[in-house]
């Protein structure tokens, strides 16, 4: 009974841990492009603390994947280059005790990242000036403020 509640959220969440990736409705990460590495995760984690194997760290090189064309592919590399490590995109998940939610955890993350990348760059801004009736409201604003601090002070004895 342990066994399908500990599956069930991970099929929820980040889909087989084992199979293709969707990024976006276009874009499909292949299993064969993710590699997986799996280590041991600190902090508390009772008895299985030592023997299990629960940190899972997820690479993906986005210069040699095939999923992507080369538009994507470059536009990835420009936005996502701060974060590349020796070429490849890593993500590590920790934060859970089992593995396989770790595992969901990671491939949740990196679909967002990749997806984030390739997101286009929003519309640039165009420049604008203020109206001559909005220049006119701040300086009667400024006015009337100056006004107001100007009864404020004591009145001049001359």
């Amino acid at each position: 009974m342990s066994g399908t509640s500990a599956s069930a959220p991970a099929g929820a969440s980040g889909g087989d841990p084992a199979g293709d990736l969707r990024v976006t409705r276009g874009v499909l990460l292949p299993s064969a492009e993710l590699a997986w590495r799996f280590s041991r995760a600190g902090g508390p984690g009772g008895q299985g603390v030592n023997t299990t194997d629960s940190a899972v760290e997820l690479r993906w090189v986005p210069a040699r994947s095939r999923a992507l064309s080369a538009p994507q592919r470059e536009r990835l590399l420009e936005r996502l280059g701060p974060r590349l490590v020796d070429g490849a995109l890593v993500v590590r998940a920790c934060e859970h005790r089992e593995q396989l939610r770790n595992r969901a955890s990671a491939r949740e993350r990196l679909a967002a990242l990749v997806a984030e990348g390739l997101r286009p760059p929003p519309a640039s801004r165009r420049a604008t000036a203020p109206s001559r009736r909005a220049r006119a409201r701040r300086t009667d604003a400024k006015t009337a403020r100056g006004r107001t601090k100007a009864l404020r002070r004591r009145p001049d004895d001359g």
